[in-house]
């Protein structure tokens, strides 16, 4: 070997610093090719070595070598098409020939800042344990054989409201002649009844056209056959005209966020708007990366995200981490708020979706005071994403438990805990959990929850999980065609079955917040804020929210 190649060699990786090595078994290999083509990052190729044999045979056997080429399959050593362990090769694999391994002992961020770029991906955070919301206890139960009790047999009522609440004294009403009488020039905030488990905000160009219609069929059945009103909310970026103009529009949150895509569209749409939506979010932060603003990779803007966002096709679509027409938060929130509720007439409830911080109470008190605020969502660090600087995700956010508990208390100090609706989300149902992780966060003072992540792991079987597996979210590679807009990946989902699926959750989480609720004596009004049934083993965790420390 010459100088200069030893050096080259010097340089490369070995597969011991990768976060996944794949093991595959020549015994049981066909050389079919399955495997080499579904890779979505190429990290294995079909290859030839020479394989060095030695056989003795006759009466006087006398050793004789022999050199043959083989097929195999190998794995590259090149950092940029590293395995993320995703298993799609051996989801197709006939024989169990092939199997990604994770290695505990990888140096993976070690080299991924290569030409100075921070390292980038989709997901979640990086599991460093159970959250806080994970460790909580339902520790209040009744005694009593009351069938009230009974989460079988008692007549439930699992709803909340979106939307202020006035209190019946501020109501701009009058009692004339036994009859309740309206002021009408007097201004009464707008309210849905929804269920307190929502499809937190993923966008039309964040997901597929199959994951996103089949959320969606799954959100209209549920309303429509089920009589559980679920909504889900957009995400930035607007959804297709024709469903903008339906009768199915009352079940979607449109989103509004800094980058104002889509937003030409629905404005432009209102005047032929059949129903009015179920709510406007105005979003200024995301948990999973707070700080920071959205970006749509280029390679996802195809013909039809183009069309319903306004914009070029394959341009990266950069939010700001910040509405860059607002000079401060307060302004934004009550300018924003106003505008877009003078757009429906006054007649849909708008609110801001901020990043789970210590700064959280300052909005709160803004939205307080703001009479068209109609609640404000809260997002946690254990949230997902679809693309996040590694740093963001794993290092910079707010738990989302002591927050919310925070905002509560300070609109109990306030007398309007019954009147501004708190919404919970990130890290809802991380591990699988869903309805204790929502009545949780209810106890603590929510009065609704959003999960997004859950939703595409018990819908559509995503492959990402906390130790980074997968996580090729903000690529379009995604190997499920869960958020890719490449019609070859995104095929391999049906989203007849991903609606089934949708159906399928929320009937068992409702069944489940029934069998947590009912031993609290509660089936006709939810228990926001019903803290005194909460325990924790970790003195800390209920020193600081306030509940029981039970062992």
């Amino acid at each position: 070997m010459e100088p200069a190649e030893r050096v080259d060699a010097n340089y490369e990786l070995p597969l011991r610093e990768f976060p996944y090595i794949i093991r595959w078994r020549e015994d049981r290999c066909t050389r079919c090719g399955r495997c080499t083509a579904v890779c979505p990052v190429s990290a294995i190729e079909p290859g030839v070595q020479v394989q060095r044999t030695v056989t003795s045979e006759g009466s006087t056997p006398v050793p004789v070598a022999r050199r043959d080429l083989i097929q195999v399959v190998r794995q590259v050593n090149d950092i940029d098409r590293y395995c993320t362990g995703c298993s799609a090769c051996a989801l197709v694999c006939p024989n169990t020939a092939i199997e990604p391994e994770y290695n505990p002992q990888n140096k993976f961020l070690f080299f991924k800042n290569r030409g100075g770029a921070a390292y980038r991906r989709g997901g979640r955070r990086n599991d460093t344990g159970p959250s806080t919301v994970d460790q909580l206890k339902f520790v209040r139960i009744s005694m009593l054989t009351d069938p009230a009790l009974d989460a079988g047999r008692h007549e439930f009522r699992i709803r909340t409201y979106l939307g202020r609440n006035l209190p019946a004294e501020a109501l701009p009403v009058t009692v004339k002649r036994g009859r309740l009488v309206r002021d009408k020039d007097a201004f009464i905030p707008p309210v849905r009844e929804i269920y307190p488990i929502r499809i937190g905000s993923m966008s039309v160009g964040a997901l597929s056209p199959h994951m996103w219609e089949g959320l969606a069929m799954g959100v209209a059945y549920l309303n429509e056959v089920e009589g559980m009103p679920v909504v889900m909310c957009t995400g930035e970026g607007g959804i297709p005209p024709r469903l903008l103009k339906s009768r199915f529009a009352k079940y979607f949150i449109l989103q509004i966020a800094s980058g104002y895509f889509g937003w030409d569209e629905i404005v432009h749409a209102i005047p032929e708007m059949t129903e009015d939506p179920a709510g406007i979010e105005i979003k200024y932060g995301q948990g999973a990366k707070p700080g920071d603003g959205g970006l749509l990779m280029a390679y996802k803007v195809l013909k039809l995200i183009a069309q319903i966002r306004g914009v070029p096709e394959f341009v990266d679509l950069a939010s700001p981490p910040t509405h860059q027409t607002k000079y401060s938060i307060e302004e934004a929130v009550a300018k924003m708020i106003q505008s877009m509720s003078m757009a429906w007439g006054f007649r849909v409830p708008v609110y801001p979706k901020i990043s789970g911080t210590t700064t959280a109470q300052a909005v709160l008190n803004n939205a307080v005071r703001n009479p068209y605020a109609a609640a404000l969502c809260i997002d946690g660090e254990d949230g997902g994403t679809g693309a996040a600087y590694n740093v963001s995700m794993d290092k910079m956010g707010h738990p989302i438990a002591s927050n919310i508990r925070d905002c509560y208390l300070d609109l109990v100090a306030q007398g309007k805990q019954n009147e501004l609706p708190l919404i919970a989300a990130g890290g809802m149902g991380k591990r699988g959990a869903l309805a204790a992780n929502a009545a949780a966060m209810i106890m603590l003072g929510a009065s609704a929850v959003d999960s997004g992540k859950y939703m595409m792991q018990a819908t559509a079987q995503c492959f990402g999980d906390e130790y980074n597996r997968c996580n090729l979210c903000n690529t379009g590679r995604c190997p499920r065609g869960i958020t890719t807009q490449d019609p070859r990946l995104y095929r391999r989902l049906d989203p007849d079955k991903v609606a089934e699926r949708v159906v399928d959750v929320f009937k068992a989480a409702d069944m489940e917040l029934r069998k947590i609720f009912a031993p609290m004596g509660r089936s006709t009004e939810l228990p926001i804020g019903m803290s005194d049934g909460l325990g924790c083993s970790s003195r800390e965790i209920a020193e600081r929210l306030e509940i029981k420390h039970v062992v």
